[in-house]
């Protein structure tokens, strides 16, 4: 992992994301898993097999 010291403040950031259904295991198992992307820059991106929702973790 690489930690950038930018100041984003100056510019917006623009994410993006997408959801998968992965499945394995010749269809006996099945998972969700969430990618955010930043647009501007293709390295930086988050992808997570742990997906809840916003309203879940309140």
């Amino acid at each position: 992992m690489t930690r950038t010291d930018a100041d984003t403040a100056d510019y917006p950031v623009s994410l993006s994301s997408r959801a998968y259904r992965i499945t394995v295991d010749d269809g006996r198992e099945t998972f969700d898993a969430l990618e955010i992307r930043d647009e501007r820059r293709p390295e930086a991106y988050l992808m997570s097999d742990t997906v809840r929702s916003l309203d879940a973790m309140r």
